[in-house]
């Protein structure tokens, strides 16, 4: 983000959730030039980290907490609760994600907050709304849930995470702008399983499903291999799948979802090499990304 546009700047933000989604949302508040602290359980003896993402990817925990201030407390002892409550005085936005009853055993549940608390806005970051949000699941059971698993494969990246920690983020900002007008903070519940089914929306409308156009249904918008690897052609646009095929030879108006259609580009496009796609690209202006052999 610019440095210039820091609608955060001086709203600070605390965040007590572990793992991806809350990690991520707070990395997008301090872009965004909030002061951001971070507060975690005691590492045990020799661990460096009691953030899980610390253990597994400590390149991933680095970038996240990246210009973060992180705090250790148990919060389960007096101690810790003192060091929480400190933060909260002094904070704009509390950033979660236990599941409700953890939070209401922590002191922490929205109408204790809110009345401590009268400026003090939460964001809570659940898996599911509803009696949902206590069931156990992670960013692979809520992209199944949204139908974005299709076989066995793994998804390409942690969507429903990513996605939600957006949805947190926005959050952070909705909560601010309402502030301005009451005075008073309030409490934005986000999703992980909404962040799946946002994301899921298009298959869900049937774009890219097998029939659906950005889904393979159209010629010019489909993964092929080449000689040499693979290439995403995204020529979706009439203006965009003429070009493509003049270069086979093609009328202008070819019918893009004709299985001959696709045939004909498949043929073209495993002759050319990598560094011949990218020169076609450019020279006729025609989206497509070339990538390694899979």
């Amino acid at each position: 983000m610019p440095a210039t546009i820091q609608p955060l700047e001086g709203i600070r933000v605390l965040s007590l959730a572990l793992n991806l989604p809350g990690p991520a949302a707070l990395m997008r508040c301090r872009q965004m030039g909030a002061q951001c602290t971070k507060m975690e359980p005691p590492p045990r003896p020799g661990a460096s980290s009691s953030d899980p993402m610390g253990l597994y990817c400590p390149a991933a925990y680095a970038t996240l907490h990246d210009g973060v201030q992180v705090l250790h407390a148990d919060l389960k002892t007096p101690e810790g609760q003192a060091t929480l409550q400190a933060e909260l005085a002094r904070c704009d936005v509390l950033i979660t994600s236990f599941r409700p009853s953890a939070l209401a055993k922590l002191g922490l549940a929205w109408p204790t907050l809110h009345v401590t608390y009268p400026q003090l806005s939460l964001v809570r970051i659940v898996g599911a709304r509803g009696s949902a949000a206590e069931a156990p699941g992670h960013d692979l059971t809520y992209l199944a849930q949204a139908g974005l698993v299709t076989d066995v494969s793994m998804p390409a990246t942690l969507f429903a995470d990513m996605g939600g920690a957006l949805m947190a983020s926005e959050a952070v900002l909705q909560a601010q702008l309402a502030r301005a007008h009451t005075g008073l903070g309030s409490c934005i519940e986000v999703a992980l399983a909404d962040a799946a089914d946002w994301l899921g929306l298009p298959r869900t409308w049937g774009l890219t499903g097998p029939h659906g156009d950005v889904g393979g249904a159209h010629a010019g918008y489909r993964v092929y291999p080449c000689a040499d690897g693979r290439v995403a052609l995204a020529a979706l646009e009439p203006h965009f799948a003429a070009r493509v095929y003049a270069l086979l030879g093609l009328p202008a108006d070819t019918d893009p979802r004709a299985p001959a259609t696709q045939t004909a580009v498949a043929r073209y496009l495993r002759l050319q090499t990598r560094a011949q796609l990218d020169a076609i690209a450019r020279a006729h202006d025609i989206p497509l990304h070339t990538m390694a052999p899979w």
